[in-house]
């Protein structure tokens, strides 16, 4: 569902099994400029109701954790492009995250940060966000980096977003050149979790 192409947002999922939110260029709290913000949040409460599972990835991460009542706000910093995620320990028994490694280079392109939703477990870190991802109660997860990207979505955004990079000092050919390094080990990985996430869903 497209919803910034004013697509309706439903009232629950009815016969859906989960929801996934993904990202965009705002920010949670822009819900004067982007008023279908509130109707997610609305949503994304009455599937945590029906204990449906939900993922939320990058702004989706932000919008399940203001949802469940933590504070979003502006990093110290914008964390873009390759960065490494370290999994802590509420990760060695998780459902999605056991059994990946340790610490692997993710790809970033965020510039708010969430403080851990009361009742959640963090599930990771970088050096530059304490809150990477996490868990609220069974099947809510919220994943603040990127395991979805591909070689043509990393192109797409840095074409569409090259004012932010170099707002930011950040070289765009940096990026591109670690492509080859890191984005076939960090497929594979989410190819992993997101296979497990699909394990959630009960049939409807």
């Amino acid at each position: 569902m497209r919803i910034f192409e004013r697509n309706p947002i439903p009232s629950n999922l009815d016969a859906q099994a989960g929801l996934i939110i993904m990202g965009g260029p705002m920010s949670v709290y822009d819900h004067a400029q982007f008023p279908f913000l509130v109707d997610e949040q609305r949503l994304i409460e009455q599937t945590l109701k029906d204990d449906k599972p939900v993922l939320g990835v990058c702004l989706g991460s932000q919008v399940l954790a203001a949802t469940l009542g933590a504070k979003v706000k502006s990093g110290a910093q914008k964390e873009i492009g390759w960065h490494p995620v370290e999994l802590l320990e509420g990760a060695a028994s998780d459902r999605l995250l056991s059994g990946l490694p340790s610490r692997f280079t993710a790809f970033h392109w965020h510039g708010d940060v969430f403080d851990l939703p009361n009742g959640s477990i963090t599930l990771a870190a970088s050096d530059l966000t304490p809150c990477q991802g996490f868990r609220y109660g069974r099947t809510a997860y919220g994943i603040l980096f990127h395991l979805e990207v591909t070689e043509t979505i990393i192109q797409d955004l840095i074409r569409e977003f090259r004012q932010e990079l170099d707002a930011e000092n950040i070289a765009a050919a940096s990026i591109i050149q670690k492509i080859e390094d890191y984005l076939p080990n960090l497929q594979a990985l989410g190819e992993n979790v997101f296979n497990r996430w699909v394990q959630l869903i009960k049939p409807v």
